[in-house]
Protein backbone atom coordinates (compact mmCIF):
# COMPACT_ATOMS: atom_id res chain seq x y z
CA UNK A 1 0.00 0.00 0.00
CA UNK A 2 1.07 3.29 -0.49
CA UNK A 3 0.15 7.06 -0.79
CA UNK A 4 -1.45 6.31 -4.49
CA UNK A 5 -3.34 3.00 -3.46
CA UNK A 6 -2.02 -0.22 -4.02
CA UNK A 7 0.64 -1.34 -6.23
CA UNK A 8 2.44 -4.26 -7.70
CA UNK A 9 6.31 -4.35 -7.21
CA UNK A 10 7.28 -5.76 -10.34
CA UNK A 11 10.96 -6.38 -9.12
CA UNK A 12 9.39 -9.20 -6.70
CA UNK A 13 6.98 -10.46 -8.86
CA UNK A 14 8.23 -14.03 -9.63
CA UNK A 15 4.22 -14.80 -11.66
CA UNK A 16 3.92 -18.01 -9.14
CA UNK A 17 -0.25 -16.87 -9.17
CA UNK A 18 -0.30 -17.19 -5.51
CA UNK A 19 -1.87 -13.24 -5.40
CA UNK A 20 -4.38 -14.34 -8.01
CA UNK A 21 -5.61 -17.27 -6.11
CA UNK A 22 -5.91 -14.79 -2.75
CA UNK A 23 -7.21 -12.60 -4.31
CA UNK A 24 -11.36 -12.15 -3.10
CA UNK A 25 -12.61 -9.66 -5.63
CA UNK A 26 -10.74 -11.33 -8.43
CA UNK A 27 -9.54 -8.31 -9.28
CA UNK A 28 -5.94 -9.86 -9.99
CA UNK A 29 -5.60 -12.98 -12.78
CA UNK A 30 -2.83 -14.89 -14.13
CA UNK A 31 -2.96 -15.51 -17.46
CA UNK A 32 -2.21 -18.89 -18.63
CA UNK A 33 -2.01 -22.06 -17.74
CA UNK A 34 0.09 -25.23 -17.68
CA UNK A 35 -0.05 -27.72 -20.37
CA UNK A 36 1.44 -30.86 -21.90
CA UNK A 37 3.16 -30.90 -25.25
CA UNK A 38 -0.10 -33.80 -25.71
CA UNK A 39 -2.53 -31.77 -24.64
CA UNK A 40 -1.90 -28.71 -26.73
CA UNK A 41 -1.60 -31.04 -30.09
CA UNK A 42 -5.34 -32.19 -29.52
CA UNK A 43 -6.00 -28.67 -28.94
CA UNK A 44 -4.81 -27.51 -32.03
CA UNK A 45 -5.80 -30.17 -34.38
CA UNK A 46 -9.50 -29.49 -33.66
CA UNK A 47 -8.81 -26.47 -36.37
CA UNK A 48 -6.99 -29.25 -38.53
CA UNK A 49 -10.08 -28.08 -41.30
CA UNK A 50 -9.23 -24.81 -40.87
CA UNK A 51 -5.41 -25.27 -41.64
CA UNK A 52 -6.18 -27.53 -45.04
CA UNK A 53 -8.82 -24.86 -46.07
CA UNK A 54 -6.41 -21.98 -45.97
CA UNK A 55 -2.95 -23.89 -46.50
CA UNK A 56 -2.02 -22.60 -42.97
CA UNK A 57 -0.59 -24.29 -40.38
CA UNK A 58 0.67 -23.76 -37.00
CA UNK A 59 3.34 -21.22 -35.85
CA UNK A 60 5.04 -20.98 -31.99
CA UNK A 61 5.89 -17.89 -30.87
CA UNK A 62 6.18 -16.56 -27.52
CA UNK A 63 7.80 -14.72 -25.94
CA UNK A 64 10.43 -17.13 -26.51
CA UNK A 65 9.62 -20.57 -27.70
CA UNK A 66 12.94 -21.92 -28.22
CA UNK A 67 13.57 -21.38 -24.54
CA UNK A 68 11.33 -24.67 -24.20
CA UNK A 69 12.74 -26.36 -26.92
CA UNK A 70 12.01 -29.76 -25.90
CA UNK A 71 8.35 -28.57 -25.50
CA UNK A 72 8.09 -27.49 -28.53
CA UNK A 73 10.21 -29.86 -30.54
CA UNK A 74 7.90 -32.53 -28.52
CA UNK A 75 5.11 -30.73 -29.65
CA UNK A 76 6.29 -30.12 -33.61
CA UNK A 77 7.24 -32.91 -33.93
CA UNK A 78 3.37 -34.46 -33.84
CA UNK A 79 2.21 -31.85 -35.68
CA UNK A 80 4.54 -32.96 -38.83
CA UNK A 81 3.93 -36.30 -38.33
CA UNK A 82 -0.23 -35.57 -38.73
CA UNK A 83 0.89 -33.62 -42.16
CA UNK A 84 0.28 -29.93 -39.94
CA UNK A 85 2.67 -27.30 -41.47
CA UNK A 86 4.77 -26.29 -39.02
CA UNK A 87 6.71 -22.70 -38.04
CA UNK A 88 8.05 -21.23 -35.32
CA UNK A 89 9.17 -17.43 -34.37
CA UNK A 90 12.24 -16.63 -32.99
CA UNK A 91 14.67 -13.77 -31.92
CA UNK A 92 17.39 -16.40 -32.28
CA UNK A 93 18.63 -15.72 -28.88
CA UNK A 94 19.27 -19.36 -27.09
CA UNK A 95 21.95 -21.81 -27.18
CA UNK A 96 22.65 -23.13 -30.60
CA UNK A 97 21.78 -27.19 -29.39
CA UNK A 98 17.91 -25.55 -28.91
CA UNK A 99 18.19 -25.35 -32.56
CA UNK A 100 19.46 -28.85 -33.17
CA UNK A 101 16.33 -30.02 -31.17
CA UNK A 102 13.58 -28.07 -33.03
CA UNK A 103 14.69 -27.27 -36.59
CA UNK A 104 13.91 -31.46 -37.70
CA UNK A 105 10.63 -30.51 -36.90
CA UNK A 106 10.21 -26.84 -38.63
CA UNK A 107 8.84 -26.43 -41.92
CA UNK A 108 8.91 -22.35 -41.48
CA UNK A 109 11.86 -20.47 -39.36
CA UNK A 110 10.74 -16.97 -39.08
CA UNK A 111 14.10 -15.16 -37.53
CA UNK A 112 13.88 -11.91 -36.24
CA UNK A 113 16.88 -9.84 -37.22
CA UNK A 114 16.85 -6.66 -35.28
CA UNK A 115 20.04 -4.40 -35.52
CA UNK A 116 23.40 -5.26 -36.52
CA UNK A 117 25.61 -2.94 -34.11
CA UNK A 118 26.61 -4.95 -31.17
CA UNK A 119 26.67 -2.50 -28.87
CA UNK A 120 23.05 -0.36 -30.16
CA UNK A 121 21.69 -3.98 -30.12
CA UNK A 122 22.83 -4.35 -26.14
CA UNK A 123 21.29 -1.16 -25.42
CA UNK A 124 18.51 -2.17 -26.70
CA UNK A 125 17.52 -5.19 -25.79
CA UNK A 126 20.11 -6.31 -22.97
CA UNK A 127 22.44 -8.42 -24.93
CA UNK A 128 25.16 -7.97 -28.05
CA UNK A 129 23.85 -9.74 -31.36
CA UNK A 130 26.72 -12.79 -31.86
CA UNK A 131 24.81 -15.58 -30.46
CA UNK A 132 21.99 -14.26 -32.99
CA UNK A 133 23.73 -14.45 -35.79
CA UNK A 134 25.56 -17.81 -35.17
CA UNK A 135 22.31 -18.94 -34.50
CA UNK A 136 20.90 -17.42 -38.13
CA UNK A 137 23.83 -19.66 -39.90
CA UNK A 138 23.38 -22.45 -37.94
CA UNK A 139 19.50 -22.66 -39.41
CA UNK A 140 21.26 -21.62 -42.71
CA UNK A 141 23.51 -24.58 -42.81
CA UNK A 142 20.59 -27.06 -41.94
CA UNK A 143 18.35 -25.53 -44.32
CA UNK A 144 21.57 -26.22 -46.73
CA UNK A 145 20.99 -30.08 -45.84
CA UNK A 146 17.62 -30.61 -45.73
CA UNK A 147 15.35 -29.93 -48.34
CA UNK A 148 11.78 -28.57 -47.80
CA UNK A 149 12.94 -25.82 -45.28
CA UNK A 150 11.91 -21.93 -45.44
CA UNK A 151 13.69 -18.82 -44.12
CA UNK A 152 12.06 -15.48 -43.47
CA UNK A 153 14.01 -12.96 -41.97
CA UNK A 154 12.14 -10.04 -40.03
CA UNK A 155 13.28 -6.79 -38.99
CA UNK A 156 11.01 -4.86 -36.79
CA UNK A 157 11.22 -0.53 -38.10
CA UNK A 158 11.15 1.15 -34.54
CA UNK A 159 11.81 4.82 -34.39
CA UNK A 160 15.11 6.14 -33.29
CA UNK A 161 16.66 2.62 -32.47
CA UNK A 162 16.13 -0.43 -35.64
CA UNK A 163 14.70 2.57 -37.56
CA UNK A 164 18.01 4.03 -39.48
CA UNK A 165 19.47 3.54 -42.99
CA UNK A 166 22.70 2.12 -41.43
CA UNK A 167 20.94 -0.56 -40.07
CA UNK A 168 19.01 -1.72 -41.99
CA UNK A 169 21.51 -1.32 -45.18
CA UNK A 170 23.88 -3.49 -42.76
CA UNK A 171 21.05 -5.87 -42.42
CA UNK A 172 20.86 -6.50 -46.22
CA UNK A 173 24.67 -6.34 -46.61
CA UNK A 174 24.87 -9.18 -43.74
CA UNK A 175 21.82 -11.21 -45.89
CA UNK A 176 23.39 -11.03 -49.24
CA UNK A 177 27.07 -12.00 -47.83
CA UNK A 178 26.05 -14.88 -45.62
CA UNK A 179 22.35 -16.07 -46.46
CA UNK A 180 21.99 -15.18 -50.14
CA UNK A 181 19.59 -17.97 -51.78
CA UNK A 182 18.54 -19.28 -48.46
CA UNK A 183 16.14 -16.39 -47.52
CA UNK A 184 12.77 -16.40 -48.80
CA UNK A 185 11.30 -13.61 -47.27
CA UNK A 186 13.44 -10.24 -45.86
CA UNK A 187 10.01 -8.61 -43.92
CA UNK A 188 10.25 -5.41 -42.67
CA UNK A 189 7.58 -5.00 -40.20
CA UNK A 190 5.88 -1.72 -39.58
CA UNK A 191 6.61 -0.15 -36.10
CA UNK A 192 3.02 -0.94 -34.42
CA UNK A 193 1.66 0.65 -30.81
CA UNK A 194 -0.80 -2.41 -29.84
CA UNK A 195 1.29 -3.10 -26.79
CA UNK A 196 0.75 0.08 -24.66
CA UNK A 197 -2.21 -1.14 -22.82
CA UNK A 198 0.29 -4.19 -22.08
CA UNK A 199 2.70 -1.58 -20.52
CA UNK A 200 -0.03 0.47 -18.54
CA UNK A 201 -1.40 -2.87 -17.06
CA UNK A 202 1.52 -3.72 -15.88
CA UNK A 203 2.58 0.13 -14.27
CA UNK A 204 5.60 0.39 -16.66
CA UNK A 205 6.43 3.31 -19.04
CA UNK A 206 7.06 2.51 -22.35
CA UNK A 207 9.55 4.56 -24.42
CA UNK A 208 7.66 4.74 -27.60
CA UNK A 209 4.00 5.59 -25.62
CA UNK A 210 4.26 8.74 -27.91
CA UNK A 211 5.36 7.25 -31.06
CA UNK A 212 2.81 7.46 -34.11
CA UNK A 213 2.94 4.75 -36.15
CA UNK A 214 4.89 5.09 -40.22
CA UNK A 215 2.91 6.25 -42.48
CA UNK A 216 2.67 4.46 -45.92
CA UNK A 217 4.71 6.79 -47.87
CA UNK A 218 7.16 6.35 -44.71
CA UNK A 219 7.35 2.74 -44.95
CA UNK A 220 7.61 2.45 -48.74
CA UNK A 221 11.12 4.62 -48.20
CA UNK A 222 11.95 1.97 -46.14
CA UNK A 223 11.46 -0.82 -48.70
CA UNK A 224 13.35 1.15 -50.87
CA UNK A 225 16.27 1.61 -48.65
CA UNK A 226 16.70 -2.10 -48.56
CA UNK A 227 16.06 -2.98 -51.88
CA UNK A 228 19.14 -0.96 -52.02
CA UNK A 229 21.18 -2.66 -49.61
CA UNK A 230 22.62 -5.24 -52.24
CA UNK A 231 19.63 -8.59 -51.55
CA UNK A 232 17.42 -9.63 -54.33
CA UNK A 233 14.93 -6.97 -54.37
CA UNK A 234 12.36 -9.73 -54.88
CA UNK A 235 12.16 -11.35 -51.16
CA UNK A 236 11.62 -7.69 -49.96
CA UNK A 237 8.32 -7.00 -48.29
CA UNK A 238 7.09 -4.02 -45.93
CA UNK A 239 4.05 -5.45 -44.01
CA UNK A 240 2.35 -3.39 -41.32
CA UNK A 241 -0.45 -1.28 -40.24
CA UNK A 242 0.21 2.29 -41.48
CA UNK A 243 -1.42 5.93 -40.47
CA UNK A 244 -5.21 7.16 -41.64
CA UNK A 245 -4.53 9.57 -44.06
CA UNK A 246 -7.90 11.53 -43.77
CA UNK A 247 -8.38 13.97 -46.77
Amino acid sequence: MTQDGIVIDRECCQSCGTCAEACPGNAMELLGRQITAAELYQELCKDRAFFETSNGGVTISGGEPMIQSDFVAELLSMLQEDAIHTAIDTCGFCPSKNFDKVLPYVDLILFDLKEMDPEKHRTYTGQVNQRILDNLLVVRDFIASHNERSLWVRTPLIPEATASETNITQIGNFIAEHLSGFVDRWELCAFNNLCRDKYRRLGMNWRYEGSTLLSKDELLEWERIAKGSGVDPDIIIATGATQVQVF
